[in-house]
């Protein structure tokens, strides 16, 4: 077996590391003295940071910045590198300073360990207290103290224990099993790589000792979680088929695996992976790949592609998170308000929906019904998404359990995230139990007895120029004229209002069937023959649609409007054919989008030749085949 000295560096652990505490705590001082007792300085820079008297400025190796030298505080993520035979080391640096606690997120979102910096003359601060609760909440694995400076109280063991009382209510109040103390003088070295003959009181580890031995608990990942947030779609030629392409965020990735598209739900199975590595059979976490799948589903930047096994973990499809923020904006985050929510490689608009709880920094104990969150605020809110998150609990998984919320105004980022319980979408049924519906006091069967009008919704499905809309129009008109109550629900239309936050991703248009669904049926329950005319390029997408009207007992009325697409082209009304061939528009259904014809249609028929008014007439005698109107 190798000896420590020649474990080659490809084989090295790697431990990622952040530091935090309050200012001068001394995070700049402990740092360079990790690099220099490390050797992992090259001689340039050791040399631009040593007087004539051969004394070393261990602060100024870590603060790079010339704002941070000159104001003597670190005012960013700072990231270092160090290694030593048995591992490799990237630590990052972040501010102490409390403006700065946004970045206290950013350094340890990806930690193994969290190294808290503790002032041994005055012990536990407030920062202390608030960046070691934002260690816990993103579940950093391992809390180590270094008490700093305690050759300024003449290394006394009795100020150290103190200390430790202090920390170990501090770890009480966090609910963690351990916070390791270490009592260290990062300007004389003691106890940070070497041992101190200074403090032979203390029979615990050095900090790189508790650094070296520390356990990497590494689950070995499993096809069944599997993530592959979709960050680009590409065609290489028009010979290939679509390649997605996205970084592992968890599990593994094989040929033949049986895989599902989420939030749709179409599933197929891989035929390539490609990770640049012709070796590499199999693709894991975090690499970054390139799949092609045997089947020509709709996949967008945003999916998710997860495991199609039985036994697979997989995500939730939410449209509520209840999730703990880090409130980054002098602007007060209240009840209410819109934002831009990133997820992964997903970004939807989102409303705060409630401010549940929010953080004192100094007890640690949570206000309930906060009116605000200010800056550096941590709360828990919750979160209600214009289109479906493909979401886990952090907990589970830090990559597709994390987000960040951005000003749409100004394109700030204002918040970090951490999602708690993503809530599931299920057509038909809200999402908070506290939402209940309210019936109204005037019954469906006295209304429509009344009214002489019975309601239902009619579907018109089809690719762009196919025509739908052009029959839905006649549709209206023939059944209004007929003395009857009918509205078209126009796709345009409704992308002026009540989607207008809305984009054109897989999810965005998800998420506008299903708003179109929910108004339908509301139409049809009121008596009312509502006419919808969607691209609707998804069967799962058109399923939520009728499952919300046949959930509430009203009749659902599919119709394919056939017309291939060459004849579809050749109309092109609106010139998106000849954007989307001359690459001025990505994603159009029928040239680089795949539309999934439906099963089994109530009716279906092409436009191409035909007399319009005839085949709404079609529509209108199969609506008296129902009993909707009368013949």
């Amino acid at each position: 077996m190798a000896s420590p000295a020649t474990v080659p560096t490809q084989h090295r652990q790697l431990l990622r590391l952040a530091t935090a505490g309050s200012v001068d705590d001394g995070k700049s001082t402990l740092i360079g003295r990790l690099l220099h007792d490390t050797g992992s300085l090259p001689t340039d820079h050791l040399e631009a940071v040593t007087d004539d008297e051969g004394a070393v400025d261990l602060a100024a190796l870590s603060d790079g910045l010339r704002a941070e030298r000159e104001q003597g505080i670190t005012i960013d993520v700072a990231y270092r590198f160090f290694s030593t035979p048995t591992r490799s080391y990237v630590l990052a640096d972040t501010p102490g300073h409390e403006r700065y606690t946004r970045n206290m997120f950013t350094g340890a979102s990806t930690a193994h360990v969290a190294v808290l910096l503790v002032d041994a003359r005055y012990g536990v601060q407030r920062q202390t207290r608030r960046h070691a609760r934002i260690a816990t909440l993103l579940a950093v694995p391992h809390l180590v103290a270094a008490v700093n400076k305690i050759d300024l109280v003449d290394f006394s063991t009795e100020r150290f224990a103190e200390v430790v009382a202090e920390l170990d209510e501090l770890r009480s109040q966090l609910g963690i099993k351990q916070i390791e103390a270490i009592p260290v003088a990062a300007t004389l070295g003691d106890n940070v790589v070497h041992r101190s003959d200074r403090t032979a009181w203390y029979t615990g580890p050095t900090l790189l000792e508790y650094l070296e031995d520390v356990h990497l608990a590494a689950p070995s990942p499993t096809p069944e979680q599997l993530r592959l947030p979709v960050q680009w779609v590409s065609r290489p030629t028009t010979e290939q088929r679509r390649r997605y392409t996205g970084r592992v965020a968890a599990g593994t990735l094989a040929v033949g695996d049986e895989v599902v598209v989420l939030p749709s739900g179409s599933r197929s199975t891989v035929t390539v992976v490609d990770t640049l590595d012709p070796e590499r059979k199999v693709a894991v976490a975090p690499l970054s790949v390139s799949v092609e799948l045997a089947d020509d589903i709709d996949v967008g930047r945003g999916d998710v592609i997860v495991s199609g096994a039985p036994a697979a973990e997989l995500p939730v499809p939410a449209r509520e998170l209840e999730a703990t923020l880090c409130w980054l904006s002098s602007t007060p985050l209240r009840a209410g308000d819109r934002v831009a929510l990133k997820h992964s490689t997903a970004t939807v608009r989102a409303t705060v929906q409630s401010l549940e709880r929010r953080l004192d920094p100094e007890t640690l104990i949570e206000q309930v019904g906060p009116s605000e969150l200010t800056l550096n605020d941590i709360g828990t809110v919750t979160l209600r998404t214009s289109s479906v998150v493909v979401a886990d609990a952090y907990a589970a998984n830090r990559d597709t359990g994390a987000f960040i919320l951005i000003d749409e105004s100004s394109n700030d980022t204002v918040a970090a995230g951490t999602i708690t319980v993503p809530r599931e979408v299920v057509p038909g049924k809200a999402t908070r139990n506290d939402i209940k519906w309210h019936p109204s006091s005037l019954g469906r069967p006295e209304r429509w007895e009344k009214t002489g009008q019975r309601g239902a919704t009619v579907w018109l499905t089809g690719l762009p120029a196919s025509g739908k809309s052009t029959v839905a129009v006649a549709l209206e008109r023939a059944l209004v004229t007929r003395g009857r109550v009918a509205y078209l629900v126009d796709g345009d239309n409704i992308r002026h209002g009540i989607s207008d936050d809305l984009g054109f991703s897989p999810g965005d248009r998800a998420e506008n069937i299903r708003r179109v669904g929910h108004l339908t049926r509301l139409f049809a329950d009121a008596g009312v023959i509502a006419i919808a005319s969607m691209v609707s390029p998804l069967r799962s997408d058109r399923a939520i649609a009728r499952e919300l009207s046949h959930a509430a007992g009203l009749e659902f009325i599919e119709v394919h409007v056939s017309t291939p697409v060459s004849e579809c082209e050749r109309r092109d009304p609106k010139g998106l054919y000849a954007r989307a061939r001359r690459g001025e528009l990505k994603g159009l259904t029928g040239v680089d989008a795949p539309y999934e014809k439906p099963d089994d249609p109530d009716l279906r028929f092409d436009t191409t030749g035909q007399d319009i008014d005839e085949l709404a007439g079609r529509i209108v005698s199969l609506l008296e085949e129902r009993g909707i109107i009368d013949s």
